[in-house]
C-alpha cells in the first residue's frame, strides 16, 4: 500500500521474506522496509535483496539492527552511511543467524569502496566483503566499533581500513583478510589491514589472518596514536599472485608504522611466516614500540627489523629468516629473544602450515593448530 500524503505513517508494506524471517521469530523488534524504500520507525531491519540492503545501511539510525539473509548480493553503489549509534544504541549489520552472506563489488563503478561508514558505534560481524574495485570495508573516524567475523577478500585494494581523526576504541577481531591487490598501484597499496592516515587511542587488533595480500599484512603508516595487535598471523604476503610484470607490492608481515610518526604501537604474540620482506619492521617509526612473544618464521628478510627506533623487544623468537632473525638499532631493548646470549631456541611442533589455513572454529577463533608452536611459556607466540 502506498502512502496518498507526503505525512509521516506507521502502516508498512514488509517482504515476504522478511514477514517470514519475522515469523519464524528474528530476535528483536520486527522492522520491515516500506514498498517506497524508507525504513519503517522499529529496530530491526530483515533484508534479503540488494535494494533493501542499500537502503538500509544509508537511512540506519541508533539503535537499528540490519540482518542480512543469506545469499550474495552486489551493490551498484557503495554502502555508505555517515549514522552513528550511541553505547546504548549501537547500528548493527550482521548476517541473520549463521547464514552465509557475501556483499559482492564487482558491479560497483570503477575506484569505488564496498562500504564506507563514517559513524561510530557500530557493530559489522559475520559478512564477507569480497571483490571490490578499490578497498572493501573502511571506517573513517569511527568510535567504539566492534568489527567481528568478518572476510575481506580479492579487493582492489586494503581489504579492511580504519582511517581519520578520532578513530579510538575499535574492535578488530577474528578479522580473514586475503588475496587484496590493486592492479592500478601494481600491487603497492593493498593491505589485509590498514589502520592509516589517523590518530585515536585505544584500538585493538585480535585473532587477525592477513594472508596472500599484494602489500603488506598490517600496515600502520601514519597513525600518530598506539595500536594493540595480538593473536594474529601474516603470512605470504607481497608476493606476485598476479603476474603482474611491474608488480611493487612489498610483503612486510607487521609494517608498524611510517611517513613519521613516531608512536610505541603493542604487538603481543603474533606470527609472521612466509612474506617476501620482514616479518616485523619499524618502518622508521622511532616510536617505542613493545614487541612480545611474536614468532617470525621463514620470511625473505629479517625476522624482526627495528634499525632506527626505540622498540622494546622480549621473549620474540625468530627462526629460518633469511635476511638473519634481527636487524636491530643501539636504541632498541633486546632481552630474552631467541637471538639474544644465553637464550636457548625452543623445537616447533610442527613447520607444517596446513592446518594455519583451516576454518575457523565455531566462535570465530582461530584454528587449532601445532604449527610453529613450541609449548614454551617464556618465548614466542602460542598461536591462539
Amino acid at each position: 500500500m502506498r502512502h496518498s500524503t507526503g505525512r509521516h505513517r506507521r502502516t508498512r508494506t514488509i517482504s515476504i521474506a522478511a514477514a517470514v524471517a519475522c515469523a519464524a521469530g528474528a530476535g528483536g523488534v520486527y522492522l520491515g522496509l516500506t514498498d517506497d524504500g524508507a525504513q519503517a520507525a522499529s529496530t530491526t531491519v530483515t533484508v534479503s535483496t540488494t535494494a533493501q540492503l542499500q537502503s538500509a545501511v544509508k537511512n540506519a539510525t541508533a539503535g537499528t539492527v540490519i540482518q542480512v539473509r543469506g545469499g550474495t548480493y552486489y551493490p551498484t553503489a557503495t554502502l555508505k552511511s555517515t549514522a552513528g549509534g550511541t553505547g546504548s544504541a549501537r547500528i548493527t549489520l550482521r548476517a541473520h543467524g549463521s547464514e552465509k552472506v557475501r556483499i559482492d563489488g564487482s558491479k560497483l563503478p570503477a575506484g569505488s569502496w564496498l562500504a564506507a561508514i563514517h559513524g561510530s558505534y557500530w557493530t559489522v560481524q559475520n559478512l564477507t566483503f569480497q571483490n571490490s574495485p578499490a578497498q572493501g570495508l573502511v571506517a573513517t573516524s569511527s568510535t567504539g566499533g566492534i568489527f567481528r567475523n568478518l572476510v575481506t577478500a580479492n579487493n582492489g585494494d586494503s581489504g579492511f581500513t580504519l582511517r581519520g581523526d578520532n578513530t579510538s576504541n575499535n574492535l578488530v577481531q577474528n578479522l580473514d583478510s586475503y588475496g587484496n591487490y590493486d592492479s592500478a598501484g601494481h600491487g603497492q597499496n593493498a593491505d589485509g589491514i590498514a589502520i592509516k592516515f589517523g590518530s585515536g587511542s585505544g584500538n585493538k587488533v585480535t585473532g587477525a589472518r592477513l594472508f596472500n595480500n599484494s602489500d603488506d599484512g598490517l600496515d600502520l603508516w601514519q597513525f600518530s596514536s598506539p595500536v594493540t595487535i595480538e593473536h594474529s598471523w601474516a603470512y605470504g604476503n607481497g608476493r606476485n599472485r598476479w603476474n603482474d610484470s611491474a608488480f611493487e607490492g612489498n610483503g612486510n608481515g607487521f609494517k608498524l608504522g611510517g611517513g613519521g610518526a613516531s608512536v610505541a604501537h603493542v604487538v603481543n604474540n603474533n606470527a609472521a611466516w612466509g612474506n617476501t620482506l620482514h616479518g616485523f619492521t619499524e618502518n622508521a617509526n622511532t616510536g617505542a614500540i613493545a614487541v612480545n612473544r611474536n614468532t617470525a618464521y621463514g620470511n625473505t628478510e629479517a625476522g624482526f627489523y627495528f634499525a632506527t627506533g626505540k622498540a622494546r623487544l622480549g621473549r620474540n623468537l625468530a627462526v629460518g629468516n633469511k635476511g638473519g632473525p634481527v636487524n636491530k638499532g643501539s636504541s632498541v631493548v633486546s632481552a630474552r629473544n631467541n637471538w639474544d646470549s644465553g637464550i636457548a631456541t625452543p623445537p616447533f611442533r610442527s613447520t607444517d602450515a596446513t592446518s594455519a589455513y583451516a576454518s575457523r572454529r565455531a566462535s570465530g577463533a582461530l584454528p587449532v593448530t601445532a604449527f610453529l608452536s613450541t609449548g614454551s611459556s617464556t618465548i614466542g607466540s602460542t598461536m591462539d
